[in-house]
């Protein structure tokens, strides 16, 4: 069996001096009066040191089995054969240590640590598909009070029976983009209408968004290229929501991306959220068009960012949910529906994970000579 990759060996050598000198600005007395920088180091200091700790633990049991090989050449059979059984256990626990080490050391999503702004649209369907618009929404609203985020919505339009044409939030907390990112995309809803006199099963259609937040530093939005117009709320809010102009509407001329704020009774305050989720738009359009133009030269990879792509289908007639990426089916939709979704957000993030694997395995396993 062979060891870890030379280059693989020389970065974890090299982690292991970096949590040294992370440990050593934590105690710096400097350091630990400044909030901002104190967080900052601890947290690179925890990720490093987890990398660091399962290291220490590949090289303890590459130790035993070099242990175990060397009793297994002795002249006793008896323990020749202890030594041997012993040596087959401890290499499927150092392979299994490897592949541990190389996702630890995958590259790191720039976004993951940011909030995110949340769009969930109705699609094909009618009425049905805003009324699932809501569902989802509901959905992701408690999941994300089970992780102890904040959802703080921003706007949104409701159908004529209840149901949403269209909501955007700000979800704020810890990592929220790392876990929702695989949620963009189409989700089928397969059920009977309440209107469907004879019972027929219905397919329509929601589109769900997730835009990492991005910060004033990333998109530089000029005023000339704004027109910023005001107007009456329309929605709940009080007297006064309906009588002042204190709604925005925002639109970006070079991109022709609009956005509307409607739900604070300030004009500041809707103007500094639509601003935010503004910012948000642009940041996307510009990674996507990174990503499409890596995406073409690439073509393994088509299709991975296209948010056209149906992900999960919610049968209700037959309770499953049947998320297409993974071709997983789990038989928990009232439960999924209500929040649930830990199962499905684990393994996607899990099967990104080893997609990027077995991308960087030819490298990986190429010659060392590699800068």
């Amino acid at each position: 069996m062979r060891g870890l990759d030379r280059n693989l060996e020389a970065k974890l050598r090299a982690l292991e001096g970096r949590a040294g000198e992370l440990s050593r600005q934590l105690a710096d007395p400097d350091v630990t009066t400044d909030l901002t920088r104190f967080r900052d180091l601890g947290r690179a200091y925890n990720e490093v040191e987890a990398i660091v700790a399962k290291f220490d633990e590949y090289k303890k049991v590459r130790s035993d089995l070099d242990g175990a090989r060397e009793l297994a050449t002795g002249s006793d059979p008896e323990l020749r054969e202890m030594a041997d059984e012993e040596a087959r256990g401890l290499e499927r626990t150092l392979d299994g240590l490897e592949h541990e080490l190389k996702r630890m050391l995958l590259p790191k999503d720039p976004n993951d640590e940011k909030s995110v702004v949340l769009e969930v649209r109705a699609g094909t369907g009618g009425d049905e598909a805003s009324l699932f618009a809501a569902e989802l929404f509901r959905m992701y609203t408690r999941f994300a009070e089970g992780q102890g985020w904040n959802v703080r919505t921003t706007s949104s339009s409701e159908s004529s029976v209840g149901g949403i044409k269209e909501v955007i939030a700000v979800i704020e907390g810890d990592r929220v983009y790392s876990r929702l990112k695989f949620e963009s995309g189409v989700h089928r809803v397969q059920r009977v209408p309440q209107t469907e006199a004879q019972g027929r099963v219905h397919t329509s259609a929601v589109t769900v968004a997730v835009l990492p937040e991005a910060d004033e530093v990333e998109v530089s939005i000029e005023d000339k290229d704004l027109r910023i117009d005001t107007f009456c709320s329309s929605g709940p809010g009080g007297q006064s929501v309906n009588t002042t102009q204190s709604a925005v509407r925002i639109t970006h001329l070079p991109s022709q991306i609009v956005v509307q704020c409607q739900d604070e009774k300030s004009w500041h305050k809707n103007k500094a959220r639509a601003m935010q989720v503004l910012r948000s738009r642009l940041y996307d359009k510009m990674q996507r068009e990174q990503h499409e133009a890596i995406a073409s030269e690439r073509r393994g990879l088509v299709g991975s960012g296209d948010r056209s792509e149906k992900i999960r289908t919610y049968n209700f007639p037959q309770d499953r949910v049947t998320d297409h990426r993974l071709q997983l089916t789990l038989h928990d939709l009232p439960g999924i529906m209500n929040g649930n979704i830990g199962t499905l957000i684990e393994g996607l993030s899990s099967h990104d994970q080893a997609a990027r694997l077995r991308e960087d395995a030819p490298e990986s396993s190429a010659s060392t000579g590699r800068p």
